[in-house]
C-alpha cells in the first residue's frame, strides 16, 4: 500500500458489557498480493509463537523462509506493535515478494504478513502567497464556527502530534512546538544522512522526474507538515500570519514522510511513540500526544499493521484523526482512512459542497473545510481560486528550506487538522474525555452541509463552538458510548446496552444516536433504539441494498422517555450469507 500526504454538567455513568464477542482478527492470508516492488515485509506472529518475543527466533525464521522461496530475507527490527520487519535486501518484483509472503502465510504461527508499502502527502499544489481571510474558521456557509469556541478553550495543555513530513522553522508556529522525532529509517529518503534520530526537521520531499517510480513527475518540496501544524496551532494575537484552531496547544512534529513518501513500518512506529507507547531502540516520548493528526494515506483497505497501532494508541487515550483521501472515491478503499477507531475526515469547499477531490462514503465520520484552489474542470496543477484554499504557514524553498511564508493549500490533508484542532480544544476543556467521547461529540454536533455531498460526508460539517459547548455547559452528557464489538449473526438479533444515570428528567426531543456498524449488506438489517421502558425507535429499516456499513448520527424525539436507565441498540438480521458486527454506538443528551 502506498501512503500519501493527503492537511458544569450533570454526571452520567456508562455500563458496558464485559463478555461481548470481538470482531474477527485479520487472517494471515487476507492481504492482496503486492502491486509494486517490495523491499521489506511486516510479519505479525501469534502471541503463542516464540518469534513473537524472540528476535533471534524471528531472524532464524526469516532466513529459513527466504531460502525456501529462493530469496534473501533477514530480520531488520521489531516494530512498536510487536511485529517483525523483514528486509529483502533490495526491492524485488511483486511476484517474487508474493512467493515469500506465501511461505509466511503457510506458517500457523504467523498472524499476518504485509508488504511495507509507502505513504505520500495528500495536499495538492500550493498557490500564490497573497494573504486571504481564514474563511474556514468563521464564515457561516462553510466555516467551522471556531472563534465562538475560544471563550471557553484555546487548547492549553494539550499536545497534538503531527505525523507528517516534519517541521521547517516558522515564527508563527515555533512558540508552540515541543520535541518530536524523525522516524524515517531510510537515510536516502530522509535526506539527513542518518535515518532515525531525534531531529524532526523537514529536509524537503522534492523529487526528480522518475525518481519515485516509473512515470513519476518532478515535484518541489511541500513543507506539508508545517502547513498542517499551522492550521492546528499557529500562534494567535501576535500581530502576524494566521491563527490556529487550538492556538495555545502544542505541536509535536513526528517525521515519517520524506522523498517518495514514507513506509508503513515507520508510520506505525510513529503512531506508537507519539501516543506514549514503546518502540524498540527509541527513547520514550516525554510529552505523549493526546491527539494525533495523519494527513496521509494510500490505496488499499486498512491492514492489521495499521489497525493494531491505532487500537493501541486509542487504548492509551489518544484521539487519532486521519484524512479521507483526495481521489474522489469511496474512502473504504484507502488506508489509514478505512481503519476503525479513527476520525475519518472528508473535505468541504467554501460554498458548502463536498470538495470535488475529496473521498466520500459510509466510512466518513465528519467533514471539515479543505478548500478548493482550483475547480474540478481546471487542468490539474493550475491555480485559479487561491482565496478559496486553506491558508497556513509554509516555506518558500523549492527543495531545501527558504524564507517562511503563508500559502493556501487544498486537500483532505487540510480538512483533517481542523478536526485535530477541535479535538485539542475538547481535551483542554474537559481532560477526562475519551477518544470515543470526543468523536461522538464532534459527530453529534455537526451541522448539515450548506451545499451538496454525493456519496456520503459523515455526520456533516463540524461545528467547533457547538461541540465545545456540548461538553462544557448545561446538562449535556456527550459520548455515552459502548465501544465493545457485538457480532451480528445471520437471522439473529443482537443488543448492545448503555446504562445512563445521574440525569434528571426525560431525554430530549433531539436525542443524538451515533451508530457505527460494519456489515457486508446493510439491506438485511433493522436497527432500533430501545428505551429503558421498552419503547422502540427505528433508526434503519432494511435500507441500502448493495451498500455496506452504517456510520451515521440519528436524531430521535425521546422526550417521553426517562433519561436514566438502560438503553439498547438492537440489530436484527433477517437473511443469510452476510456478516458483520456492531462496532460502536453512543448517546448524546
Amino acid at each position: 500500500m502506498s501512503v500519501t500526504l493527503l492537511a458544569g454538567s450533570a454526571t452520567a455513568s456508562v455500563a458496558l458489557a464485559t463478555e461481548a464477542p470481538a470482531a474477527p482478527a485479520a487472517a494471515a492470508g487476507t492481504v492482496a498480493a503486492p502491486a509494486a516492488p517490495v523491499q521489506n515485509l511486516i510479519v505479525g506472529y501469534k502471541t503463542s509463537a516464540t518469534e513473537a518475543s524472540s528476535n533471534t527466533a524471528a531472524a532464524a525464521d526469516a532466513t529459513a523462509k527466504g531460502k525456501k522461496a529462493g530469496k534473501k530475507a533477514t530480520f531488520d527490527r521489531r516494530l512498536g506493535t510487536g511485529a517483525a520487519l523483514v528486509s529483502l535486501g533490495s526491492a524485488v518484483a511483486p511476484a517474487d515478494a508474493a512467493g515469500l509472503m506465501a511461505q509466511f502465510r503457510a506458517d500457523p504461527d504467523v498472524a499476518y504478513v504485509e508488504p511495507d508499502s509507502r505513504a505520500y502527502a495528500l495536499a495538492t499544489t500550493p498557490d500564490d502567497t497573497e494573504y486571504a481571510k481564514q474563511w474556514d474558521l468563521f464564515e457561516p456557509t462553510a466555516g467551522m464556527n471556531v472563534p465562538a469556541a475560544w471563550d471557553k478553550t484555546t487548547g492549553s495543555g494539550v499536545t497534538v502530534a503531527v505525523i507528517d513530513t516534519g517541521y521547517v522553522a516558522h515564527s508563527d508556529v515555533a512558540a508552540n512546538v515541543v520535541a518530536g522525532y524523525d522516524f524515517i529509517s531510510d537515510a536516502t529518503g530522509a535526506r539527513d544522512g542518518n535515518g532515525r534520530d531525534s531531529n524532526p526537521a523537514d529536509q524537503g520531499d522534492w523529487s526528480a522526474a522518475g525518481e519515485c517510480g516509473t512515470g513519476s513527475k518532478a515535484s518541489d518540496s511541500s513543507w506539508h507538515g508545517t502547513h498542517v501544524a499551522g492550521t492546528i496551532a499557529a500562534s494567535a494575537n501576535n500581530a502576524k500570519g494566521v491563527a490556529g484552531i487550538a492556538y495555545n496547544a502544542k505541536i509535536q512534529p513526528v517525521r515519517v514522510l520524506g522523498k517518495c513518501g514514507g513506509a508503513t513500518s515507520d508510520i506505525v512506529d510513529a503512531i506508537t511513540w507519539a501516543s506514549g507507547g514503546s518502540v524498540p531502540g527509541i527513547p520514550a516520548n516525554a510529552t505523549p500526544a493526546k491527539v494525533i493528526n495523519m494527513s496521509l494515506g494510500g490505496s488499499g483497505a486498512c491492514t492489521a499493521t495499521y489497525q493494531n497501532a491505532i487500537n493501541a494508541a486509542v487504548g492509551r487515550g489518544t484521539t487519532v484523526v486521519v484524512a479521507a483521501g483526495n481521489s474522489n472515491a469511496d474512502a473504504s478503499g484507502f488506508s489509514p482512512a478505512s481503519c476503525n477507531n479513527v476520525i475519518n475526515v472528508a473535505a468541504g469547499n467554501r460554498t458548502g459542497d463536498r470538495s470535488f477531490y475529496s473521498n466520500y462514503g459510509s466510512i466518513i465520520d465528519v467533514t471539515a473545510p479543505g478548500g478548493e484552489t482550483r475547480r474540478a474542470t481546471d487542468t490539474p496543477g493550475t491555480v485559479t481560486t487561491p482565496e478559496n484554499g486553506i491558508l497556513s504557514s509554509l516555506n518558500a524553498g523549492t527543495t531545501t528550506p527558504g524564507a517562511e511564508i503563508y500559502k493556501p493549500y487544498q486537500g483532505t490533508s487540510m480538512a483533517a487538522p481542523h478536526i485535530a484542532g477541535l479535538a485539542a480544544l475538547l481535551v483542554a476543556a474537559k481532560p477526562a474525555l475519551t477518544p470515543g467521547q470526543i468523536e461522538a461529540a464532534i459527530k453529534a454536533n455537526a451541522r448539515p452541509l450548506a451545499g451538496t455531498c454525493t456519496g456520503g460526508c459523515g455526520a456533516g460539517l463540524a461545528d467547533a463552538a457547538k461541540t465545545v459547548a456540548s461538553v462544557t455547559s448545561g446538562p449535556a452528557t456527550p459520548g455515552l458510548e459502548n465501544l465493545n464489538d457485538y457480532t451480528i449473526g445471520d437471522n439473529t438479533t443482537v443488543e448492545s446496552p448503555i446504562t445512563v444515570s445521574g440525569i434528571s428528567g426525560n431525554a430530549p426531543t433531539t436525542l443524538k444516536v451515533g451508530v457505527k456498524i460494519v456489515h457486508t449488506y446493510i439491506g438485511d438489517l433493522k436497527v432500533d433504539l430501545v428505551a429503558p421502558d421498552g419503547s422502540v425507535y427505528t433508526l434503519h429499516n432494511r435500507a441500502g441494498a448493495g451498500a455496506d456499513n452504517i456510520n451515521q448520527v440519528y436524531t430521535v424525539n425521546a422526550s417521553s422517555e426517562a433519561a436514566n436507565g438502560t438503553w439498547k441498540l438492537r440489530v436484527n438480521d433477517n437473511a443469510g450469507g452476510d456478516t458483520g458486527y456492531i462496532d460502536s454506538w453512543n448517546l448524546a443528551f
